[in-house]
């Protein structure tokens, strides 16, 4: 079983937007029994407060359900339950390789390494994070759109890329 957490700074807009539409992306492909997947955040500002409705909003136009989903945030022992952790940007790359005490696995990816063909790259082990755009922040611009577009480049590529 293949086990990602997705990562953001609250856990109440793009990281449950990863969580939920990669759910529905893994089942419409017959594979959610090959699959653990849930989303956390670096902060404590949001723990126990319900999906942003601005992502329930585009997740319930894609007939996605996050119903019941509350934030959480990541903690140490994370690192060595996922085999895949996955920010955001690069401030949650940052406090995810922090609050994990360090990468040693290389487990921990920017989202968009996976969008477009950056999958590929990743397959033959290239990697450049710090050249790769962060994903849309809906928090500070309510634009939720640039948000989804984002998120699902990057989990399709991220399937792209596991399978």
């Amino acid at each position: 079983m293949i086990k990602i957490l997705f990562i953001c700074l609250g856990n109440i807009c793009r990281s449950p937007l990863a969580e939920f539409y990669f759910k529905d992306l893994v089942a419409k492909h017959n594979l959610s029994a090959e699959f653990y997947i849930e989303s956390a955040a670096t902060s404590y500002e949001e723990t126990g407060n319900p999906v942003h409705p601005g992502t329930r909003k585009k997740l319930a136009a894609a007939g996605i359900s996050c119903a019941g989903k509350t934030a959480r945030c990541m903690e140490r022992e994370d690192y060595r339950k996922f085999d895949y952790l996955i920010g955001m940007d690069q401030a949650n790359i940052r406090n995810i390789t922090q609050i994990a005490g360090g990468d040693p696995e290389k487990k921990i990816y920017k989202m968009l390494e996976f969008a477009g063909d950056g999958w590929k790259e990743l397959k033959a082990g290239k990697r450049n994070p710090d050249k790769v755009p962060d994903v849309a922040d809906p928090w500070y611009t309510g634009n939720f759109d640039d948000t989804w577009r984002d998120v699902t480049a990057g989990c399709q590529g991220l399937l792209k890329f596991l399978l």
